[in-house]
């Protein structure tokens, strides 16, 4: 009797465990299929350059192609150096390196990444990062796209060229906390 009871809980239990997988895929945005393209060394999915202090940060996916779901980008570091501390408020990052020697700050812990490492940080995680060699490159990927492209837009743009409360306002704007200056840039 046991075992009847056992095979047919598992047999019920089979169908059910699948639920949230289903659920997902309903919830899932549809999003009409984009043709596949290539991006070309060194350019950018639109043909546009996003400087970032003087380095290029190239869109390579666009979260225009992928529904929102992802956006890739490729950063060129052409100087020591990196961006504030912050944490994004709806967005996974995961950075990849390419070239060169990378300090992350996420939350309280310390990694020093070398080209072929993987970083992931979570979304709320306060993290920064530093470029200790003199060039280097990252590909990263935030999920959901959100809004980074237009944010890396704007601070290309030059905008804005304000205060600090109007330079965090923006990125607050497009999902970004800004919580501290960035790391140190070691000689």
């Amino acid at each position: 009797m046991n075992r009847r009871r056992f095979l047919l809980t598992g047999l019920l239990a089979a169908p059910a465990a699948a639920l949230p997988a289903r659920a997902a895929l309903a919830l899932a945005r549809p999003v009409a299929a984009t043709p596949a393209f290539v991006v070309p060394p060194a350019l950018s999915r639109f043909q546009e350059k996003t400087l970032i202090n003087n380095c290029p940060n190239d869109i390579k996916i666009s979260g225009r192609d992928t529904g929102g779901a992802v956006a890739l980008f490729e950063y060129t570091g052409l100087a020591k150096g990196g961006p504030s501390l912050h944490r994004h408020l709806a967005q996974d990052e995961v950075f990849y390196v390419v070239e060169g020697r990378y300090l992350f700050v996420v939350g309280p812990e310390r990694h020093e990444l070398t080209a072929g490492a993987t970083i992931f940080l979570p979304r709320q995680v306060p993290h920064t990062w530093t470029q200790l060699t003199a060039t280097g490159k990252l590909l990263y990927w935030v999920q959901p796209a959100g809004q980074l492209e237009d944010y890396f837009r704007r601070i290309a743009s030059g905008q804005p060229r304000g205060t600090a409360a109007e330079r965090a306002a923006l990125a607050l704007a497009h999902g970004i906390e800004q919580l501290g200056p960035p790391l140190p840039v070691q000689p």
